[in-house]
């Protein structure tokens, strides 16, 4: 596999890896195309994690072909270390240096680097540079944990569940966040358990559950996996009443056509949490 920048960004082929008689990841396909941002979506246990540190070269693995920027992982050299950013789900941090401080000691491991100013100002911590690390709350950790994977400017990053404990306002700035790295043109693979998440970010979605990846496609796409039928209810003389429908307008149409008013309507659709419980609960 050639490190041609027309090849994908990830390329994995029957990887496997098994911890004494367990085995965590079974024969997993998986391709990102570069530029892209893509999710992958999976329970505790699937083997989720095993192969996002097979593929940051973290983890060894057992057989089975892996190409990242069109090198093994197993066999990386600097070079290709500078050129990806990790953002693991629990990171160390030099809890008595100040934010400024921690930033610049990064960006000293790479040749070519975001300015320190740049890199906070994107993740909202400008404020927070003379702060020091441990007095931080927990979001405000993540976002520097953040700032400390993207400030070598790599082509590819890993995102490990990165907007645990944001509330919801910061997680959106959050999500604005990758898409302007990702519209530089920057790779994303994202790991996350809010589908909603997924759903806005991810230009495509992998599912993977027992050690394989059981689905990829557009969120849209994969609601289709789902009854995609729409769920109609309303209530009538004081009882509520459900219709399944692929023509939901129709219906409703129908049912208010002499002027009734359908008290307490609504209309819902599958969501790509539907199609993920489905597709986890096949496997």
């Amino acid at each position: 596999m050639s490190a041609d920048s027309n090849s994908p960004a990830i390329q994995v082929r029957g990887l496997t890896k098994t911890y004494r008689k367990h085995r965590a990841v079974d024969g997993l396909d998986l391709q990102v195309d570069r530029g892209e941002i893509f999710a992958l979506l999976g329970p505790n246990g699937a083997g989720k994690s095993t192969t996002i540190e097979i593929l940051e070269g973290h983890r060894t693995r057992d057989s089975g072909e892996v190409s990242v920027l069109g090198i093994d992982p197993a066999h990386a050299d600097r070079i290709w270390r500078s050129k990806v950013g990790i953002v693991l789900q629990d990171a160390s941090d030099a809890a008595l240096l100040t934010v400024s401080e921690t930033v610049r000691m990064f960006a000293q491991c790479y040749g070519r680097t975001r300015s320190p100013a740049e890199v906070l100002a994107l993740v909202g911590l400008e404020e927070k540079a003379g702060s020091i690390v441990r007095t931080l709350s927990g979001g405000q950790r993540r976002r520097l944990d953040v700032a400390l994977g993207i400030i070598g400017i790599p082509e590819l990053v890993f995102l490990d569940e990165p907007t645990t404990g944001f509330d919801p306002e910061a997680r959106r700035q959050f999500w604005d966040l990758i898409k302007k790295l990702a519209a530089d043109g920057t790779t994303i693979l994202l790991s996350t358990h809010y589908l909603e998440e997924a759903a806005a970010l991810a230009d495509r979605v992998g599912v993977i559950a027992a050690g394989r990846v059981v689905a990829v496609d557009t969120p849209a796409k994969l609601v289709e996996y789902t009854d995609a039928s729409a769920t109609v209810s309303w209530r009538e003389d004081g009882e509520l009443r459900t219709v399944q429908t692929e023509n939901p307008t129709q219906l409703v149409r129908e049912r208010s056509a002499d002027g009734v008013e359908l008290d307490q309507l609504t209309v819902t659709r599958p969501t790509l949490e539907d199609a993920y419980l489905r597709l986890i609960g096949a496997a």
